[in-house]
């Protein structure tokens, strides 16, 4: 446990990052299968980007999609990321696709048949974390890493700065005394940008957009202010590093604040639980947080493949809760059904809404009309509250 006065550092990548653009096209490929929200889909998708070429390959089960389609959406996932140089294009890269069916022998475990419920799509452990640090009840370093490079992708593609390119990765550190952040110590931003710009340039580029997102006050020192920090960042994307899709769940999911189980959510159908129950495992100690039975929750959840039921709930409130959590861990059983089929339905997760949490985190953002991060919503604090009068 960290001791009450330390620093801490998060970091993000963006949109843009080889990495961020895989997870992208794997997200975009599992929303086009679960377009008709079919819950027997299964989709298993990943790529590999390097220069001018892109590799898709995975398992799915679903509505017949040609290679041709598959290739489409990939270019168009590439092209709205804004991927229009020499070394990576979205109209110019080969695309190499290498899906196939579904194994029977993972299918005969995850279907529904009989008596038998929708088991898991694969064992594992997930966790779930949520803190008073900030509004959205994210650990602070994390947030504003991703906030930083959501504004400098807002005024890239809005073209008021042209000369921002799309892979940029950042890392803010803070300090906490008493156990609160309270101000920056250093902040990095590394963005590729184009060739006729210097690193002073890029460096007063960024800084208002790192100053608008840290609060009033917490700006760190002028010579902890790293951008760019080797001096030229104009070879980027995949054409600078080769990308996979699932490579930054430490980004996706707590930015190192909390413990992880090692399992990627991009690509993957929500029957896998490596994606719906983290998601849930959020979602859950996210309420606990909103109905101030703690300020701090990890939830852990343990599946087997083709087990509909959770193998073990763990609940952590780590010295802030107000409640016994033995008796938490058995009230949040109560207001949420953990298996697959249970997760699915009170999440609402057969939808086409994962192309979207492809970058800037799965979690701390607001939950959308359309059942985008859903597991966001705080709706079951009132009732948890009740509950544990």
């Amino acid at each position: 446990m960290a001791t009450a006065d330390h620093l801490f550092t998060s970091e993000s990548v963006s949109e843009g990052h080889p990495d961020k653009l895989c997870d992208r096209v794997s997200d975009a490929i599992v929303d086009a299968y679960l377009g008709d929200q079919d819950p027997e889909v299964r989709v298993a998708c990943e790529v590999l980007a390097t220069t001018n070429m892109m590799v898709i390959a995975g398992e799915t089960r679903g509505p017949e999609m040609s290679a041709k389609k598959v290739e489409e959406i990939a270019r168009a996932a590439v092209r709205d990321i804004g991927y229009e140089q020499d070394g990576f294009h979205w109209r110019d890269a080969k695309v190499d696709i290498r899906l196939h069916n579904q194994s029977p022998d993972i299918a005969q475990g995850v279907d529904a048949g009989g008596n038998k419920d929708v088991g898991a799509g694969d064992q594992g452990i997930m966790f779930g974390y949520a803190c008073r640090e900030t509004d959205v009840l994210m650990p602070a370093p994390l947030f504003y890493s991703h906030e930083i490079l959501r504004s400098l992708a807002g005024v890239r593609h809005s073209g008021v700065e042209p000369g921002l390119l799309p892979d940029s990765k950042s890392q803010v550190t803070l300090r906490y005394v008493n156990g609160e952040p309270v101000g920056a110590t250093s902040v990095v931003v590394s963005t590729q940008h184009a060739a006729n710009l210097d690193q002073a340039a890029v460096r007063e580029i960024v800084r208002p957009h790192v100053m608008d997102v840290l609060p009033e006050g917490w700006m760190c020192p002028e010579d902890s202010f790293y951008v760019n920090p080797t001096g030229r960042f104009v070879v980027g994307g995949p054409d600078g590093d080769t990308g996979v899709t699932g490579r930054k769940i430490i980004v996706d999911t707590y930015g190192g604040a909390a413990p992880h189980g090692g399992g990627a959510f991009s690509g993957k159908d929500p029957s896998k639980v490596d994606r719906s129950a983290a998601y849930a495992a959020r979602y859950l100690a996210k309420n606990v947080v909103a109905a101030e039975l703690a300020d701090k929750c990890t939830i852990q959840l343990a599946y087997a493949i083709g087990v509909s039921k959770p193998l073990s709930v763990y609940v952590d409130t780590h010295g802030t809760g107000k409640v016994d959590e033995a008796h938490l861990g058995v009230s949040l059983q109560e207001q949420m059904d953990l298996s697959p089929r249970g997760i699915r339905d009170h999440l609402q997760l057969i939808r086409p809404i994962y192309a979207r949490t492809a970058a800037y985190g799965h979690f701390g953002r607001a939950p959308e009309p359309d059942g985008g991060f859903s597991w966001e919503r705080v709706d079951l604090a009132n009732s948890l509250a009740s509950a544990l009068a």
